[in-house]
């Protein structure tokens, strides 16, 4: 297992969090898409447009060296402008990216743990977030307390209570 840390995401770091909802989007090697057609999509696009717009937090994991290796950041949504896994306006949606090389070594796990602590303290109840079930990473939710509030079209909303 490599070591890596865990910062704080910033209003500087749109460009991480664009890099890692490609990498969140393109969880399946097979079905991949580029930078571009991933982010021209407007249901994608909005979980990082105007980043750090307020009520958005998140952190960013980066090795020793301070190369970034994962992010994990939520974001609140409206009724009238849902994210895929809205469960009500006051709970953030999460999203979760992590190079390939990365993934099952505890980053994505660290991420989302101090994702859920910063909510937390921000006196957020719950996180919510969308996920593929043929995801690998749908396990990992469920190892941190995430359940299935509802399931459509091959993917399922999760929400986790963090206080």
């Amino acid at each position: 297992m490599q070591a890596f840390r865990i910062r704080p995401a910033t209003g500087q770091d749109a460009r991480v969090l664009a890099d890692m909802l490609v990498e969140a989007a393109n969880w399946n090697p097979v079905r991949a898409r580029s930078r571009v057609t991933v982010l021209e999509d407007p249901a994608v696009r909005h979980y990082v447009a105007g980043w750090q717009r307020p009520g958005d937090f998140g952190c960013v994991a980066e090795d020793a060296k301070g190369v970034v290796v994962g992010a994990c950041w939520a974001r609140l949504f409206s009724a009238d402008d849902p994210g895929y896994g809205f469960v009500a306006a006051g709970v953030p949606e999460l999203t979760l990216g992590v190079y390939p090389q990365w993934r099952a070594q505890g980053a994505g796990r660290a991420l989302l743990r101090e994702l859920a602590r910063t909510a937390a303290a921000r006196g957020h109840a719950r996180l919510s977030l969308s996920v593929q079930r043929a995801n690998f990473a749908q396990r990992l939710y469920v190892s941190e307390g995430y359940v299935t509030v509802a399931s459509g079209d091959g993917s399922d909303t999760m929400v986790r209570t963090v206080r």
